[in-house]
């Protein structure tokens, strides 16, 4: 039996791998052509370009080519609990087995490397519950920009990067 939902999973992967070329060909966009920015603006002159700011730090070959984690690592990047704030980071070193993902390997959700750069109550309660079975997370979903996808795809690593996530082979029975 068909599952039409995967035909718009299928479409949006591809469409997130046809994004995500520009950044692995080795090239950011210049403030100017980016569409965000006005390329008129005064602000533009004293704006630093992408490639002037990104290239220095440890490369990753997907998304933004940026490693961030090994950039906090490396103590090249130091996040902040908040815009005014110097309290320490609350680092989780734990993980979450997420078992329910069909015939893809399940993912094991690293807590250390998200709160490496957020505090709990960035995604805790609003994106996510914390209890165990109360996120019915899927990849439709996260294509449509709930739960991991709040950030994958936009400023974490792409989407089309599934090994990353789904890293956890199943026994075979």
């Amino acid at each position: 039996m068909s599952k039409p939902w995967r035909h718009g999973i299928r479409a949006g992967v591809a469409a997130l791998g046809l994004l995500a070329g520009v950044a692995v060909a080795g090239y950011w966009v210049p403030l100017v052509k980016d569409n965000l920015h006005d390329p008129e603006s005064p602000a533009i002159g004293v704006l630093q370009e992408p490639a002037e700011a990104l290239s220095k730090l440890p490369p990753d070959p997907a998304g933004n080519q940026v490693d961030w984690i090994k950039a906090i690592e490396d103590g090249v990047i130091q996040p902040r609990t908040g815009l005014h704030s110097r309290e320490p980071m609350r680092i989780r070193d734990d993980f979450i087995l997420l078992e329910n993902t069909g015939e893809m390997p399940m993912v094991r959700f690293p807590h250390r490397s998200h709160t490496l750069w957020l505090d709990c109550k960035n995604c805790h309660e609003k994106y996510f519950v914390s209890r165990a079975g109360a996120n019915p997370i899927n990849m439709y979903k996260i294509l449509q920009g709930e739960y991991c996808g709040r950030c994958h795809g936009a400023v974490a690593f792409p989407l089309t990067e599934c090994k990353r996530c789904h890293s956890v082979p199943r026994k075979k029975d």
